[in-house]
């Protein structure tokens, strides 16, 4: 029996608090946020598992979060304020920490297969439009049926009774309760335990009736995390102790 290793398997700095995939070139995109109040931004290629944006960090160090990404570049929004969550304005950042442009007067409003849907906060009614990813310049006026929204091909856990799956695991399940998903001849299965009150999280990918990989997400944590994982093409990707990223491919 072959054992599965991670390709990818990378700590960072702080809390992982959002992630996004560029389908154009299969690159991963983090933001992460640390205790002392800074943002950076870190982007891997899924193929090759090279570090492109390594804990980049912007002038603004904590009112800034991830727009979009969109052919291995990376939108960036700010903040109106630190009390509000409205978004103010688009920083392009290439991967060689180029910063490609900035508007502070675009507001985002979705991603479309020909690039960033945008608008000029400054006038109304909001008029929508297509922008060069890497000039950020007026392209053409939205057109709703050729400017369709990019669909990355996802796959995500579903909620399972772990007595019906009759998992072959040494361990028993929380309540019963597991996140589950099948992709080629594989099995991954995320659940919970407890001892002494205190929980677990797990994770397990199964080769038939064989554990080929098993990894510990979380410990001694008060209350049951939601689903952990997600499937990209052929990349089980998670985020270990909500700081370390690992992609392990099936």
């Amino acid at each position: 029996m072959t054992m599965l290793l991670p390709t990818i398997s990378k700590q960072l700095n702080g809390i992982i608090w959002r992630l996004e995939i560029d389908s154009f070139s299969d690159t991963i995109f983090l933001e992460v946020r640390s205790s002392d109040r800074q943002v950076s931004f870190t982007s891997i290629g899924l193929q090759a598992g090279v570090t492109k944006l390594d804990q980049y960090i912007m002038p603004e160090r904590w009112l800034a979060g991830i727009e979009a990404v969109y052919n291995d570049i990376l939108l960036i929004h700010n903040y109106q304020s630190e009390n509000s969550p409205a978004h103010k304005g688009l920083t392009a950042v290439g991967s060689n920490e180029q910063v490609m442009w900035s508007n502070y007067s675009y507001g985002f409003d979705h991603l479309s297969v020909n690039g960033p849907v945008v608008f000029n906060m400054q006038l109304q009614p909001k008029k929508l439009f297509v922008a060069g990813i890497a000039t950020g310049a007026y392209l053409h006026k939205f057109e709703e049926s050729i400017d369709t929204e990019i669909e990355t091909p996802l796959a995500y856990p579903q909620l399972a009774e772990a007595t019906v799956l009759n998992l072959p695991l040494a361990v028993d399940p929380h309540l019963d309760i597991t996140h589950y998903l099948e992709h080629n001849k594989f099995r991954i299965v995320s659940l919970h335990t407890a001892t002494a009150g205190r929980l677990k999280q797990h994770i397990y990918v199964l080769d038939d009736e064989a554990v080929v990989y098993e990894d510990l997400l979380n410990e001694d944590i008060q209350k049951m995390q939601p689903e952990s994982f997600i499937l990209y093409k052929n990349w089980l990707i998670y985020i270990k102790n909500k700081s370390e990223l690992k992609v392990l491919p099936l």
